[in-house]
């Protein structure tokens, strides 16, 4: 995965010898689709060059290519964009990876399905911030100058901003009701309920999932008991 960079500086260690350990001063931008990932490094540079930033950005098509870049950058890497549908990743197990290999990783989701349901998962795993793709690019350079990679001579330069309040400038996602019943789900039960909320019914379930009917079965009735609900219909009908 090579870096976009019009004119490409070598990395440097985050500390060097005898120096302060600097602001992380690069991007890594995980998604599928290439026009994607070009939009994405052309606004950064855009805005980096007009404010005399020196933004690098990363490229990677798979949570396993993500993972060996942010391996080796993880010193220079502020912000990692990540597309939850990827080629070896189902449901949110590609966020789930990434928080479980690198917890401090500052992680913005981006999606192609824009919901409530959704977002309140991710948030859960503990990504920083949700975005639709439907959303305006632009709405993700504003969290990266919000983060300070873009001005980095300001105070503050490379924190990111609180979860809340980062989730609810770009998507408005951010207070939700059923949060405690969100933490509490395991990633498998997190899997199951989005196929439950694609509609799916058991069978089809077990096997996505490679589980018993039984153990769907199971999974899907404690996730309503977490929620509060009923039955299936209403927990489709509320959560989405």
């Amino acid at each position: 995965m090579a870096s976009f960079d019009s004119s490409p500086t070598p990395l440097r260690p985050a500390a060097e010898a005898g120096a302060p350990a600097r602001a992380p001063t690069a991007i890594l931008v995980v998604d599928d689709h290439d026009l994607l990932r070009l939009g994405v490094c052309a606004l950064v540079q855009a805005q980096a060059s007009s404010s005399g930033a020196n933004i690098e950005v990363f490229e990677a098509g798979t949570v396993a290519e993500a993972l060996t870049l942010y391996e080796t950058h993880q010193a220079s890497i502020g912000l990692v964009l990540l597309d939850l549908a990827l080629p070896d990743t189902r449901g949110l197990s590609g966020l789930s990876d990434f928080r479980q290999r690198f917890p401090a990783a500052r992680i913005v989701v981006l999606s192609g399905t824009g919901n409530s349901t959704l977002a309140q998962g991710v948030l859960a795993l503990g990504a920083s911030a949700f975005l639709p793709k439907s959303a305006d690019l632009k709405e993700v350079v504003s969290f990266i100058r919000a983060c300070g990679l873009l001005d980095p001579g300001t105070p503050g330069a490379g924190e990111m901003p609180p979860p809340s309040a980062a989730s609810r400038s770009l998507s408005g996602y951010a207070e939700f009701a059923h949060a405690s019943a969100w933490q509490e789900l395991t990633p498998r039960q997190m899997q199951v309920l989005q196929w439950v909320l694609e509609g799916k019914a058991n069978k089809e379930i077990a096997q996505l999932a490679n589980l018993s009917e039984g153990t769907v079965k199971n999974h899907v009735s404690t996730i309503l008991l977490l929620f509060g609900m009923r039955s299936r219909a209403q927990l489709i009908s509320t959560l989405h």
